[in-house]
């Protein structure tokens, strides 16, 4: 059999690892109580770090956050099974966990603003 499979170039390891993460930040990055705006394709967000380390945020913004809500960053993704752990990347979807386990996957990044 000489079948070929397409798929997303992003959902090549190759290509992922290989990316040079450049556009945008790791939350490791920013201080505690920092501020980010992150604007994607639908919303824009409004996020204070709680604690870099663990990911921890507060969250406004978009149809699921109107107002501030204690969450985790899991990071950003192409929607399939990489994930740039607590990173937020420009042409990337953000993945924001709740307290009540629920995942909120936003559409893509199109810009990430520090304060």
């Amino acid at each position: 059999m000489n079948e070929s499979v397409s798929c997303a170039r992003g959902a090549l390891l190759d290509t992922w690892s290989g990316h040079h993460w450049q556009d945008g930040v790791q939350i490791e990055n920013v201080e505690d109580l920092g501020k980010l705006t992150v604007r994607t394709e639908n919303s824009v967000y409004e996020i204070t770090v709680i604690s870099a380390r663990s990911g921890e945020i507060l969250i406004r913004g978009g149809r699921f956050f109107p107002e501030f809500t204690q969450a985790r960053l899991a990071g950003s993704s192409l929607g399939g099974s990489f994930l740039k752990v607590r990173g937020i990347y420009i042409g990337f979807n953000m993945e924001i966990h709740t307290e009540e386990t629920r995942c909120i996957i936003t559409s893509r990044v199109r810009a990430v603003i520090q304060q």
